[in-house]
């Protein structure tokens, strides 16, 4: 998936952004709380804008699945 990893050592397993360990599911909830994309990047100074776009992507073709 690019720039999202999982791997059962990291988090439980829960779906990362690749080298960190901030989970896919923290970046939407934080979009869905309104937070603006360059306030994650400050809060998350390990995150880039396209690893933001890869939580979005993943989130969709998961959802799109269903």
């Amino acid at each position: 998936m690019g720039r999202i990893a999982v791997d059962q050592e990291i988090m439980d397993g829960l779906p990362v952004i690749k080298g960190t360990r901030i989970p896919v599911y923290i970046i939407l909830e934080l979009i869905e709380a309104g937070y603006s994309q360059s306030r994650i990047l400050s809060e998350y100074p390990a995150l880039k804008e396209y690893d933001i776009k890869a939580a979005l992507r993943f989130a969709s073709l998961v959802t799109s699945s269903l």
